[in-house]
């Protein structure tokens, strides 16, 4: 079956349930994936932080390709739509997470060199991507999907209120997903859900899928650069970090 892309389109009648039910299943899927990657591979079987990130980024980028393909979304038109505002918003908000790292770790050693490079192009850049996919465009994006078409979607304030349901699908992403790792199962878990409201907004507000991965790069790379082994913007944390003889 074919589900509608993000996007306004006609209405038609008996489309909006099934929209909706294919959608709401592909969420429910991102939910479990989200935690059971971190539970299954951090906590149990304790894989060290790099080579975790390699797992989380194949689990990631299958099931999107998997959403992408079996509800046939257009992904060129999404990168495209309203690009420039996604890019600023994302820049911007990539800066306010920046400062939020700087703010609350301590500056802590760090490799020098090649190590530093490539540790700011995998933990920063490419675990960044991944996570603003997964835990924001993704839940955003679908719950568009499965208004797009609707009557709720041909006024304004309809649209205020699928944004609204949008932004609650992309906290309960973010706090799914770390609730995953054992660290986060406590108070922590406000710290990701908060911050979700700040790297989500760039996709939330210009339906392209490239703001919120461009926020989170700049929430991770700062994160290698100012605290590299933190305890709140690099999970895995304790039991991977000390397999692999280091600390947090």
């Amino acid at each position: 079956m074919t589900t509608q892309a993000v996007g306004r389109g006609e209405a038609s009648e008996g489309r909006l349930p099934d929209a909706l039910k294919v959608q709401l299943g592909w969420i429910a899927g991102g939910l479990a994936l989200g935690f059971l990657v971190p539970l299954m591979f951090a906590d149990l079987l304790e894989v060290p932080r790099d080579g975790y990130y390699a797992i989380y980024t194949v689990a990631v980028v299958g099931f999107l390709a998997a959403w992408v393909r079996a509800t046939h979304q257009r992904v060129g038109e999404m990168v495209r739509r309203r690009w420039v505002a996604a890019v600023t918003l994302g820049v911007v908000c990539a800066g306010i997470m920046a400062a939020v790292v700087v703010g609350t770790e301590d500056a802590s050693a760090r490799p020098g060199g090649i190590d530093l490079v490539g540790a700011v192009a995998w933990r920063g850049v490419v675990y960044g991507i991944v996570d603003g996919l997964l835990l924001s465009a993704f839940p955003i994006l679908a719950v568009f999907c499965a208004f797009a078409g609707s009557r709720l979607r041909t006024r304004w304030q309809g649209t205020l209120a699928v944004g609204a349901i949008a932004l609650v699908a992309s906290l309960a992403m973010t706090a799914v997903y770390h609730a995953g790792y054992s660290e986060f199962r406590s108070s922590q878990l406000r710290s990701p859900v908060a911050g979700d409201l700040v790297w989500s907004a760039p996709t939330l507000l210009t339906l392209n899928p490239i703001g919120a991965p461009i926020a989170h790069v700049g929430l991770h790379t700062s994160a290698v650069l100012h605290s590299y082994e933190t305890d709140l913007f690099l999970p895995p944390h304790a039991e991977a970090v000390a397999s692999q003889g280091g600390g947090s």
